[in-house]
């Protein structure tokens, strides 16, 4: 499996981040092509102690790289990463990564 990891800092308003999120934005993301699940985790807090540096990650799973590559090219994808600069293009990070198996 390959994923699509997006990690979110801490946004000023917590409320109305959660609310494009998970009512707008997700669903958005959920109808990408080849997309075949999506986990979202929010960050509780760091084992130093407070808050942390990130508030949300999300990893979408895809099949292969190929598979992630062609839905990047996607209407939906296009969709939900518009949403996404318009709402959090400031406190995202993308990162690309692979399940390792021992």
């Amino acid at each position: 499996m390959v994923k699509l990891i997006a990690l979110y800092k801490h946004p000023e308003d917590k409320a109305a981040f959660d609310e494009h999120y998970f009512n707008t934005h997700m669903p958005i993301t959920s109808k990408i092509p080849g997309l075949q699940k999506s986990v979202v985790t929010k960050v509780v807090g760091s084992p130093m102690g407070g808050e942390g540096k990130y508030y949300l990650m999300c990893e979408m799973f895809y099949d292969s790289h190929d598979a992630l590559k062609e839905a990047m090219k996607t209407d939906e994808a296009r969709a939900s990463g518009k949403d996404l600069m318009k709402f959090a293009g400031e406190l995202v990070t993308l990162m690309i990564g692979e399940e390792v198996a021992e």
